[in-house]
């Protein structure tokens, strides 16, 4: 990674080509901004403006725009770009994960009950968990066999992390 050494509230920003990324970085907890459409020169101001570290696949980028603090991606799969991230940026295990929309970035927060009771489809009421909803858009989670499926394979692409 060029520039300074990450933190514990290291906060991200991807370039178009690591939508999925983005999405496990949120599931760990961890503000990652994502928008496919700003230009690369525009992407370094935001990282810059916000003191991200911008994520790209775009070896021209980070070697003729030279942002602040950014991390060439060298995988394809996504799950190994997240395992190059967390050892590049020595990131260190969430307290929690979830606490992001994977879709919006925002931080989630308890759903009301009556939010739950109309919002959580009737078979998934009396799953254990906590019901979350995203303030900026609206979206809902709960503790179902998505959330099962995405621990046991964060487990598997970040051993003793989960």
């Amino acid at each position: 990674m060029s520039g300074s050494p990450a933190s514990a509230d290291t906060r991200f920003l991807a370039d178009a080509m690591l939508g999925r990324l983005a999405r496990w970085l949120r599931t760990l907890g961890f503000d990652t901004l994502y928008d496919p459409v700003p230009h690369d020169p525009e992407l370094v101001r935001i990282a810059a403006a916000e003191d991200r570290v911008l994520l790209t696949r775009d070896r021209h980028l980070v070697e003729h725009l030279r942002p602040r603090r950014a991390l060439l991606i060298t995988h394809d799969a996504p799950l190994a770009q997240l395992r190059q991230v967390v050892e590049a940026c020595r990131l260190s295990p969430p307290a929690r994960l979830f606490s992001r929309c994977p879709v919006c970035n925002g931080t989630l927060r308890p759903a009301t009950p009556p939010e739950a009771a109309t919002l959580v489809p009737e078979a998934s009421r009396d799953l254990p968990g906590p019901v979350q909803r995203c303030p900026d858009c609206g979206r809902v989670y709960w503790q179902g066999s998505h959330t099962r499926r995405m621990r046991d394979t964060l487990a598997a692409a970040l051993p003793g992390w989960i």
